[in-house]
């Protein structure tokens, strides 16, 4: 006689009773650059953010390093829309970069800031008719993302005064076989719609076709993209300077170079994963130098990194507003099964007991949930929150085993999650925590949603704090409002019946 059929279950395996120490030690981080974390927030708020001179300084030369060691002419270009903060954009300016922007916005930022047209490489899919005309009379290098704005430029150009030509380069995208191809920018580089594009150029007489530039992407782990990238940035320079365009004086290979960020659900820690300056600079100025023409000055090499040199020096201190404990899925549900694979919220409360074994401190469980903490920084301050996993450090020092903790955000909004489960010890309502990297995109895509926008200090190489960006405050985000004459007067919209105008006694 036959077993009855039993059909196959996936079951999780939970976590009860084992190492409970599998998370590690605590690590805390007291000071930042010598400055007691307490000592800041006691003098500029919580959140704030903070910024390290020092470590904006030592990353830029060491990035610089790795490419002139392997390269005779190399100029950074620094990416206002990873951070604009002036004196952010000034450290590097210092540092001898020039400035790459991506609109009017960010070209006029710079110029504010000292940097000649000359110097700031103008990128980006919109540029409109009056800063295309300023930044033409200020002999900006602009990088030509479609066929409307090369019409446009000649347009301008024809109808200047001066007999000189506009200098000007290709933008086009490159399928580099690592990633998705951002053929959102610039001209096809291998299916021969740059070349067309070339060709038209060359009847347009008052421009001069001087670079060609492609950013192949953004956080690019593998280099061996750039040596595909800049292989082919080669290829074009030649090919267009046979069909008899150029010569091309400059190959923008763009930017892209990840930091020691970690992505959601990437295995190895950054320190692993991320590749070093040298490695860049090898696959992008060997490939260069190989395919150049024997015996031609190689072309000026522009880059235009921005998260690789800003990312690590960015710190977000914060505050424990409140505690909690989160239900979780049981484990032997799908939603635990997902759980076990980073998908979704797996169960921990067999780590707090055990903890609780070996005599540690630890919340008292709830059935099937996870310690959770609610700081007053939310997703509106860390946009980046959304593609990396930050770290999550108590400022203060604790003996405490750290156990899975999800950490909320001060919004109103159900997806204000900052890190789905951080290893934290348990933390109390006025605790401070220092949240990094968050120096990239953080500062230029960040919002006033529901909580106003902190103060941001930098702390310099003598160790002074120096404010560089004050807190917002009501007056400031109100500043650009205006009130309709209808709706000047009267007591906040409460209507008195059968009015529709004048307001005088509260509706019931």
């Amino acid at each position: 006689m036959k077993n009855p059929y039993v059909p196959p279950t996936i079951r999780r395996i939970g976590t009860n009773h084992v190492n409970p120490f599998r998370f590690g030690s605590t690590p805390s981080c007291p000071e930042i650059d010598g400055v007691s974390v307490s000592s800041l927030v006691a003098q500029h708020g919580s959140p704030l953010f903070v910024f390290s001179e020092s470590a904006l300084r030592e990353k830029y030369r060491e990035a610089k390093r790795a490419f002139d060691r392997r390269y005779p002419d190399v100029q950074f270009a620094w990416s206002y829309k990873t951070n604009y903060l002036n004196a952010i954009c000034r450290i590097f300016h210092q540092e001898g970069s020039i400035a790459e922007v991506v609109s009017d916005f960010e070209y006029e930022k710079a110029r504010g800031n000292g940097i000649l047209g000359s110097n700031i490489v103008f990128n980006g899919p919109f540029k409109s008719r009056a800063i295309l005309e300023r930044a033409i009379s200020e002999g900006a290098m602009i990088q030509i993302d479609n066929l409307d704005e090369l019409l446009l430029i000649g347009d301008i150009a024809a109808r200047r005064t001066t007999s000189a030509r506009v200098p000007v380069a290709l933008r086009v995208h490159i399928d580099t076989g690592t990633h998705a191809v951002w053929s959102k920018f610039g001209f096809g580089a291998q299916n021969g719609e740059a070349l067309r594009v070339v060709r038209r150029l060359q009847q347009m007489p008052q421009l001069d076709l001087q670079g060609f530039h492609a950013h192949i992407g953004t956080f690019i782990l593998d280099p061996d993209a750039y040596r595909t990238s800049s292989s082919i940035l080669v290829d074009l320079a030649m090919d267009a300077e046979r069909l008899g365009a150029g010569p091309i004086r400059y190959l923008n290979v763009g930017g892209g170079f990840a930091s020691r960020a970690r992505l959601h659900y990437q295995y190895l820690p950054p320190e692993q994963a991320t590749p070093s300056f040298d490695s860049y600079a090898a696959a992008i100025c060997d490939t260069i130098t190989a395919r150049w023409p024997a015996g031609r000055q190689l072309p000026r090499l522009l880059l235009e990194t921005g998260r690789a040199l800003v990312d690590e020096a960015g710190y977000l201190i914060s505050s424990v507003v409140a505690v909690k404990q989160r239900p979780v899925p049981a484990p032997n549900n799908l939603g635990g099964v997902l759980g076990a694979y980073g998908k979704a919220a797996p169960q921990t409360n067999g780590v707090l007991g055990s903890l609780a074994a070996y005599g540690k401190s630890a919340p008292a469980p709830i059935e099937g949930s996870r310690s959770a903490v609610v700081l007053d920084a939310g997703v509106n301050l860390l946009y980046t929150t959304a593609w990396y996993q930050p770290s999550i450090i108590p400022a203060r020092a604790c003996a405490e085993s750290p156990v899975a903790t999800t950490v909320y955000g001060c919004l109103c909004m159900n997806i204000d999650v900052i890190r789905e489960e951080a290893p934290l010890p348990g933390l109390t309502t006025g605790d401070q925590v220092v949240i990094h990297p968050v120096g990239a995109y953080n500062i230029t895509q960040s919002m006033q949603f529901i909580s106003y926008r902190p103060a941001v200090v930098l702390i310099g190489c003598d160790g002074n704090v120096h404010v560089i960006r004050r807190r917002e405050n009501l007056e400031y985000v109100q500043h650009l409002e205006e009130i309709p004459a209808h709706l000047a007067q009267g007591n906040g919209g409460i209507r008195k019946k059968g009015q529709t105008h004048h307001i005088e006694e509260e509706e019931i």
